[in-house]
């Protein structure tokens, strides 16, 4: 008999989320996180003796600020972080501690190269010693200590069990049990004979737990193991464990039997299909891929596919049927047959009766000008009225960003009652993505055109082409020659996909394309389209286009109304003139997203929404009394239960709405915010920007200029020139700014200062987030330099003047 491990009363612990340690059972880890690291340094690497420490079972992870509690059994356990939980939350950071570990002696110990973070892994091999029990756990550092008692039986203990009869009876079951285990894993194994060595010289009641923990069983199991401090319990739980997994290991060679009975010998890679199988009937899984694939076949049957495609797609319904799923090329055959099923060969929209003057008045609805764009869609339509066959041009609208080209495609389907699909073409290299890949291609796919044909599942969609002009070339393909054959009317009927490799008839698609110039379009494609150019809209459109369509969509989409903000057409007119300088309305619409927002803000912080319960005849809350103590008139209505959540914001409505004035304007969409804080004007009435605007060029001379870097500099130039203060002659500057003021990052900061060097400068101005690029600039040029970082635009000023920033002493900021 082993001699009884003596423990110490106080044992650093590590915790094991969801895994026991057994005593006897050998266990390697990888300790990475500082918690585990630290307790291993201290308690194990700085030791010269063999260190000890305790393996606590824990069912998740704690947050190491915290101390969690041990309860008093498996089932009773006390949470660091408490709370309850629902259907609908998830609770986080609970640590569920278990009452009983395992003290376990480092085997071997390893230490791992520290990484440049300062990292450092520690390897581990720990070898189960005893049970013990927890009785206080508390923090030492960062990591945890538990006051234990031993749960180890004494030798004298041990010797009244192992004359007690239901022991004896046990341990004989236990050992014929193990044995007839070892029997069969010898005849697939060697290490059958040192198994044996084991039951004739361990212990019988340490050995049930060497073999349980050679098992994969869960972890409740593994934590009533733990709890069995009794040796006849334990003995019986390990019998029960041992028996079932001989039994599984019967059933495996049942099964092995089975199917080797089946096989010819020409088919050693169906063995394991054939496994796969009788696993199945075992398990009584009766889930087969043939009616998977009966359903695709009638899938194919319902998909209307001409005569040939229907022949090519039977030949490789066939080969698909002799593959096995776990064959290369499987897939990829049976996604082919999958997109020939989705197709819509001869589905098409219901075609109804158009009705031009309706047409005209959903142009007309949805589009405020543009006379002569929205006359030659009706005339357009009403050919297709008359003849609806009749093969006529593709529409190609170009013009400026925001006028209204995406829009008026989609018009045009809601006129036809046609499904509308949208394909992007920005930035498309490749032919593939036009005519697809290639079958033979790893990842192969269908082009952009029969992919949004699958997807709106009709073969006679509205079909726009967007941003035409912006396909590029290379190596891979024109997709702009590709598009030829797609928009040629004699040509697109059996349009071939190198993906399909069958013909499609795109001859009851319409295309609508748009482009923003028509000069980058490839001629011989631009000759197949008719071009309708939409110039933009004038400043009294662009009024209407606001009050009628933009305005109305903006508060919807703050959830705000009129009767909370009011936008005269006189305050349109302004951001209009002084704040967009476009064609379109983009730049229109975001200005006045920006007052909604402004005025969401204003808003949101006087209302409140109160619940209200469903026959609630009367409310009083201080929000409503604050409110008749200031005199405000307020209106009050029960709301019934169901409402929609967007009107639970009338609920209060305020008599007076925000109404945007030029002040407001001012504030919140800026240009010259910071006039006053310049001392641009004064409170005499000085106002150096009266009747001026800035506009600065920079001509291409040769090399583009595409970067940002110059963006603070202008802005010091330009606070120069209206305060009339000279900036400081020795200091240099890079670093873009953005409208609020901030001060972002650039490139090139080491030729930039090494340019500067060159040149006298004795102080440069970077960005702050720049300061990681000084590495790369030699010391010696550096120590000749003032390097000053600055984060907002004030901090570029405050050291380009040599009295600071203008404005520093009223700032705010």
């Amino acid at each position: 008999m082993a001699d009884t491990v003596e423990l110490p009363s106080r044992l650093a612990i590590l915790p094991f989320k969801n895994k026991v340690l057994l005593p006897g059972a050998i266990i390697r880890i990888r300790c990475t996180s500082p918690t585990s690291v630290k307790l291993v340094e201290q308690e194990l690497w700085q030791r010269e003796e063999k260190g000890m420490i305790g393996i606590l079972p824990v069912r998740d992870t704690a947050a190491a600020s915290e101390t969690p509690t041990v309860s008093d059994s498996v089932d009773q356990t006390s949470k660091v972080h408490g709370g309850s939980s629902d259907s609908n939350t998830k609770v986080q950071n609970d640590v569920h501690w278990h009452n009983r570990g395992v003290a376990a002696r480092a085997l071997h110990l390893s230490r791992g190269v520290e990484k440049p973070s300062g990292r450092v892994t520690y390897i581990v091999v720990l070898e189960g010693l005893c049970r013990f029990n927890v009785q206080e756990l508390s923090t030492r550092g960062t990591y945890h200590t538990a006051k234990i008692s031993s749960l180890e039986m004494t030798k004298t203990e041990m010797e009244q069990v192992e004359h007690d009869p239901d022991f004896i009876m046990l341990s004989r079951q236990f050992k014929a049990t193990a044995m007839e285990l070892i029997s069969v894993l010898e005849q697939k194994q060697s290490t059958g004979g040192r198994t044996k060595v084991l039951l004739e010289t361990v212990p019988v009641h340490k050995l049930a737990d060497i073999f349980v923990a050679s098992f994969e069983i869960s972890f409740e199991e593994q934590l009533s193991m733990l709890d069995s401090v009794d040796a006849k319990v334990r003995l019986s739980k390990a019998t029960e464990l041992v028996d079932r997994h001989l039994q599984s290991i019967r059933v495996a060679e049942k099964i092995t039997q089975k199917v080797e009975g089946q096989l010819s010998k020409s088919q050693k890679e169906f063995l394991l299909r054939q496994q796969m199988k009788a696993i199945k009937e075992e398990l009584g899984d009766n889930d087969d891929e043939e009616d998977d694939l009966a359903a695709l076949e009638r899938k194919m049957q319902s998909a209307g596919m001409p005569q040939n495609t229907w022949k090519l797609a039977i030949r490789e319904f066939r080969r698909l049927k002799k593959m096995q799923p776990q064959q290369p090329g499987y897939s990829s055959s049976r996604a082919y047959l999958e997109l020939l099923s989705d197709l819509p060969w001869q589905k098409a929209s219901k075609e109804h009766e158009l009705y031009l003057r309706a047409a005209q008045e959903r142009l007309d609805n949805d589009h405020y000008g543009l006379v002569k764009v929205k006359q030659r869609i009706i005339e357009y339509l009403a050919v297709r009225k008359l003849k609806p066959d009749a093969r006529g041009p593709v529409l190609c609208f170009v013009g400026p960003p925001g006028v209204g080209k995406t829009s008026l495609a989609s018009s045009i389907a809601a006129a036809l009652d046609r499904k509308f699909v949208r394909i992007s073409l920005g930035g498309v290299k490749d032919e593939a993505d036009i005519r697809g890949h290639r079958r033979t291609y790893i990842g192969s796919m269908p082009g952009r055109l029969i992919d949004g044909l699958k997807k709106v599942a009709v073969c006679n969609p509205v079909m726009l082409l967007d941003e035409i002009d912006k396909t590029g070339s290379d190596v891979r393909g024109d997709p702009a020659s590709a598009l030829l054959e797609v928009l040629d009317p004699e040509q697109n009927k059996t349009f071939n996909d190198h993906y399909l490799n069958v013909p499609f008839d795109l001859s009851k698609v319409i295309f609508v394309a748009t482009a923003n110039r028509a000069q980058p379009i490839p001629p011989p494609l631009l000759d197949r389209m008719e071009v309708i150019e939409l110039p933009g809209y004038t400043p009294e459109e662009k009024l209407k286009i606001a009050m009628r369509h933009l305005i109305p969509r903006v508060l919807d989409q703050h959830g705000l109304s009129s009767e909370f903000l009011q936008i005269p057409k006189a305050m349109v007119q302004l951001v209009i003139q002084r704040y967009t300088r476009e064609a379109g309305v983009r730049s229109l619409e975001r200005n006045l997203a920006a007052l909604a927002r402004a005025a969401a803000v204003r808003v949101a912080e006087q209302e409140q929404v109160v619940p209200l319960s469903k026959g609630v005849e009367g409310l009083s809350t201080p929000l409503l009394e604050n409110r008749l103590v200031d005199s405000a008139e307020v209106e009050m209505e029960v709301i019934p239960m169901g409402v929609n959540n967007r009107d639970i914001s009338n609920t209060f409505r305020i008599t007076s709405p925000l109404v945007v004035d030029e002040t407001m304007v001012e504030k919140v969409l800026g240009v010259r915010a910071r006039a006053a804080d310049l001392k641009l004007t004064s409170a005499e009435g000085i106002n150096l920007l009266e009747g001026r605007d800035i506009h600065i060029h920079f001509p291409a001379g040769a090399i583009p200029k595409d970067g940002p870097s110059a963006g603070v500099t202008l802005v010091t130039a330009l606070v120069s020139l209206f305060s009339k203060r000279k900036v400081r002659s020795d200091t240099a500057m890079t670093g873009e700014m953005t409208l609020r003021g901030l001060v972002l990052p650039v490139g090139g900061i080491k030729d930039k200062i090494l340019a500067a060097h060159r040149y006298g400068i004795k102080r440069v101005i970077l960005p702050e987030k720049n300061l990681k690029d000084l590495v790369e600039v030699p010391p010696s040029v550096l120590a000749n330099l003032e390097i000053l970082l600055a984060k907002r635009m004030e901090d570029v000023l405050e050291q380009a003047f040599d009295s600071g920033c203008p404005w520093r002493q009223n700032s705010k900021l």
